[in-house]
């Protein structure tokens, strides 16, 4: 078949669904960026129209954006083989590559140096999709690899080099200023983003991926992306399920049936019960408290939950300790970028910064998975006490997002570690 042209049943299966994510990107305003601490306000400018079904330059407003109708006509897919590669192997100035040393400081506040490294022959891939971060102007972001994708592959893709080959595609994502006014983004412009992801993934299984094992990583944006595309092309494909690892979708509110571990989102991927177990899926939203009710990520209904909306059975958000997949409180291994310290820590930031890419404070805060009032998330607590003298976080979000910001590296260090798990059950 020909790989340039847009496939019927994919086509038929994405309308749907990238429906839906314009509904939970648009009322949700769900900025993730561990470089933006909320999304910019006022309204976005904008000049000439870019061509249909291409993405907007900066500056531009998105062609399909003057309009909220939900238009049947689909963009054309890119080319699979023309996809623009953030991070992959071999690739030039790849920002998943380097150096991965952290400095671990303990409760005393004494420190020392871990070396790390990315693995030299891992046997499985990673797939990452990355979180909103575009700053450029238009409703959908160019394919121009920026600082911000940089960065924030850098702070949450990169440690995972130790356990697998990265593989992450740009995408013309629904930028900050188009989450920050919602009446801009129309199914074109989400369906411009989703289309980029999935034509992505077709060239990586046509290109790379030679029967390897995949681990899907994605936090928000990005892993609304992946949920959708995960429906699409894996769950309902045994041959493609074969090879899934595991998938990594944090705040991103994955549904599954109350009290069930698999149904909601998924039909045949369930949660990840067993650290090393393979084929299924982590997700979860930290809070430091009960998720309020008018709360964006852990509650059905919310709004970050586009592939609910029509169940017939109640549904819950779904919530898998990435520290203790069993059930339980267990201490995490958080990893945070040196660069941008401050936006996790606030004014707690120590100065001067370490001199290693990262920064980690092993178990100064544990993790539980909790139910109540309607509410599943992973519950965040700052366990060292009065003498443990390093920074606590200080995340500049409403209480509505609770500990977003932080969902991938307040738990690094205990998702890369069930990877490497997973990719020794895996062979």
């Amino acid at each position: 078949m020909d790989r340039r042209r847009l496939r019927g049943d994919h086509a038929a299966m994405r309308k749907p669904i990238v429906l839906t994510l314009i509904v939970a990107i648009a009322t949700s305003a769900c900025s993730s960026s561990a470089l933006t601490a909320s999304p910019p306000t006022g309204p976005t400018s904008s000049s000439a129209a870019a061509a249909p079904g291409t993405p907007a330059a900066p500056g531009q407003s998105d062609p399909a954006a003057s309009s909220t109708s939900s238009a049947t006509a689909a963009p054309p897919s890119p080319a699979p083989d023309d996809t623009t590669w953030l991070c992959k192997p071999d690739l030039a100035s790849d920002p998943c590559q380097g150096s991965l040393d952290a400095t671990i400081v303990d409760a005393t506040g004494k420190s020392i140096v871990q070396p790390a490294s990315p693995a030299a022959d891992p046997t499985i891939d990673c797939f990452y999709v990355y979180p909103t971060v575009s700053l450029q102007k238009g409703v959908n972001a160019t394919l121009s690899i920026d600082p911000e994708e940089r960065a924030v592959a850098v702070a949450q893709a990169a440690r995972f080099s130790q356990v697998c080959r990265v593989y992450a595609p740009m995408y013309p994502q629904l930028t900050l200023a188009a989450i920050a006014t919602p009446s801009k983004i129309s199914y074109m412009s989400a369906l411009v983003a989703y289309n980029y992801v999935d034509s992505a993934f077709r060239n990586y299984m046509a290109h790379y991926n030679n029967g390897r094992g995949i681990v899907f990583i994605g936090h928000s944006q990005g892993a609304l992306m992946l949920t959708a595309l995960l429906k699409a092309e894996v769950d309902p494909n045994p041959s493609t399920r074969r090879l899934l690892v595991s998938a990594l979708l944090l705040g991103g509110n994955v549904t599954v049936p109350v009290g069930k571990s698999v149904g909601g989102d998924f039909a045949n991927i369930p949660a990840c019960s067993t650290a090393g177990q393979t084929g299924c899926v982590v997700a979860y939203s930290s809070f430091d408290s009960t998720p309020p009710a008018d709360a964006l990520f852990g509650r059905v209904g919310s709004g970050i939950n586009p592939f609910s909306q029509n169940s017939t059975v109640p549904l819950q958000v779904l919530c898998v300790n990435p520290a203790a997949p069993g059930g339980g409180s267990a201490p995490l291994k958080p990893y945070f970028p040196t660069v941008g310290l401050s936006l996790f820590l606030g004014s707690a930031a120590p100065a001067p910064m370490a001199t290693t890419p990262f920064v980690s404070y092993p178990g100064e805060f544990s993790a539980e998975c909790k139910t109540s009032g309607g509410a599943t998330w992973l519950q965040i607590d700052r366990t060292g006490g009065a003498s443990d003298r390093r920074p606590d976080l200080s995340v500049a979000e409403s209480p509505a997002w609770g500990l977003h910001v932080v969902d991938v590296n307040i738990a690094l260090g205990n998702l890369v570690d069930l990877v490497r798990l997973e990719a020794s059950a895996f062979h």
